[in-house]
């Protein structure tokens, strides 16, 4: 990965991890998947109106689904179940290893001896998670947050899928003849068309995502579809939805979607862990939340995991290049 591309993926980190915080400021005024279905209504419009859709197929109703609607759904109802920002943001990331494994079944990528003793540590992370359920991690919370980490995982592959069905034909373009100057123009130009379909990926995909949620939310939550829930909610609940929806969505999974679209699924997706970290860290300073001995001692876990099985590896690499 080149400098700009480690700098987006931290920077896109940071703002999921402090996501966390704003979701359950939102919470405190709208139900979970109201607050998903408005999350995304107010990601596509309007500029589903000036964006050209990706290609509709199977591969973005997947993304659609995986990323938006059953990991967003699962990740807000379990915050409204009394799942804390820290942890849940700690938990999700099981979905480097699930996005890993997945990327090794459909995508052929290789998955090496290290990488596999970085999972089994991981889940050794979620394990102890497991063994101290209760105040604040529920049971039926830690559930909502594995189905949305399995969403998030098959929606990554469906989103560097979408990318390449985009990159080939610009691909096909390329001749042995052109000329430095001509290459340099044209790695520009499709630097852009990545950005701008990923945008687009993301836009639309919530526009499928709103669709789907409205109804599932008109059907759990009816009642809460009145103007006296719209007038009622505190300026924080708004202001948190206004982050959640053009910074942590509109921006976050842009630059990760094209992220993915320019580098393997194995080197993209370690950043993600730095978002419990930001995440943990945020949530102690904003909404109090303790930090006890066997959150720190998952955390640990976990980032121990995905550092050996990720990290090491690039390392290595680069010490046989030298």
């Amino acid at each position: 990965m080149t400098s700009v591309h480690i700098t987006l993926a931290v920077l896109v980190a940071f703002i999921w991890g402090v996501n966390f915080t704003f979701i359950a400021w939102s919470l405190e005024s709208f139900p979970p998947l109201m607050l998903t279905a408005m999350r995304f209504f107010f990601t596509a419009i309007p500029l589903v109106l000036f964006l050209k859709p990706p290609k509709l197929n199977r591969t973005l109703f997947i993304y659609a689904i995986g990323t938006f609607v059953l990991q967003y759904a699962f990740v807000f109802t379990a915050m409204h179940l009394g799942a804390s920002a820290g942890l849940t943001a700690l938990l999700l990331q099981m979905q480097i290893f699930i996005t890993v494994l997945l990327a090794y079944f459909i995508l052929g990528e290789t998955v090496s001896r290290k990488q596999i003793v970085g999972m089994i540590i991981g889940l050794l992370g979620l394990a102890v998670i497991a063994l101290n359920l209760g105040g604040d991690m529920p049971l039926l919370g830690f559930i909502c947050i594995l189905i949305a980490a399995i969403g998030w995982s098959f929606g990554n592959i469906a989103s560097k899928q979408a990318s390449k069905q985009v990159s080939k034909p610009s691909n096909l373009k390329n001749t042995q003849q052109d000329t430095s100057a001509t290459s340099i123009s044209s790695a520009h130009g499709k630097n852009k068309t990545a950005a701008l379909s990923a945008l687009a990926l993301v836009v639309w995909g919530g526009l499928i995502a709103c669709v789907i949620l409205t109804l599932s939310s008109l059907i759990f939550e009816m009642d809460a579809w009145t103007l006296t829930t719209v007038t009622q909610a505190s300026l924080k609940s708004w202001l948190s939805l206004g982050f959640i929806v053009y910074i942590s969505t509109l921006i976050g999974f842009g630059l990760w979607a094209h992220l993915l679209a320019q580098n393997t699924a194995s080197k993209v997706m370690p950043f993600a862990l730095l978002v419990p970290i930001f995440g943990m860290a945020t949530s102690m300073l904003l909404t109090g939340e303790s930090l006890t001995w066997w959150k720190l001692l998952a955390m640990v876990l976990i980032l121990s995991g995905l550092i050996l099985a990720n990290v090491r590896i690039g390392l290595r690499r680069k010490i046989v290049s030298t």
